[in-house]
């Protein structure tokens, strides 16, 4: 292989562009193994990214599944020069984005949450509800910098915004679940 770029995105420096390259082309021409092997290498960092942004394990199935059937129905359009990691995590992204704008969070959570300064399973839960009170890009953007620990540019490549925007998200997103956090814990 005469040019390989590494593709930090998708799985880390063990996933290279040229090697997905090389899979989606097989996928063109109706090879089924590798579009398994494309499945295997990608699936495992989708679901994590669609637990942590919905907090939901078989949600979270659902939209890597529907993120696999997107991608392979839309592959003849994707781009040669384009990585596949990164068209892969902005379908998961956008799905994800779509599930959370369709969900309505539940009205006084902060008020019942449970206290947080207990074991660090009641801390995991009081993050995972002060969470839904975040709309969905700012929740979506802190999940990939935070638990995905992705970098500014890969955010605003995955969410397909400019940096200028993921960092005005982080920002007000971090001042937000301070506000949240604040409230909930209070008087604990």
């Amino acid at each position: 292989m005469a040019w390989v770029r590494t593709n930090t995105i998708a799985t880390g420096a063990t996933d290279t562009f040229g090697e997905d390259a090389y899979y989606v082309s097989r996928c063109r021409e109706g090879d089924d193994t590798a579009m398994r092997i494309l499945i295997g290498r990608h699936r495992k960092r989708l679901v994590r990214i669609a637990a942590n942004s919905l907090r939901d394990a078989h949600e979270a199935e659902d939209v890597v599944q529907d993120t696999f059937l997107k991608a392979f129905r839309e592959l003849p359009r994707l781009r040669e020069d384009r990585a596949f990691s990164g068209y892969l995590y902005r379908i998961c992204v956008r799905l994800c984005m779509d599930r959370l704008r369709s969900r309505r969070p539940e009205p006084g959570l902060v008020d019942r949450a449970v206290n947080a300064e207990g074991s660090s399973v009641e801390t995991k839960v009081l993050v995972s509800k002060l969470l839904q009170h975040l709309t969905p890009d700012l929740r979506l953007t802190l999940v990939l910098r935070e638990m995905e620990q992705l970098s500014y540019e890969e955010i605003a490549e995955t969410m397909d915004v400019p940096i200028g925007t993921v960092r005005s998200r982080l920002h007000a997103a971090r001042e937000r679940f301070r506000e949240l956090w604040s409230a909930a814990t209070e008087g604990e």
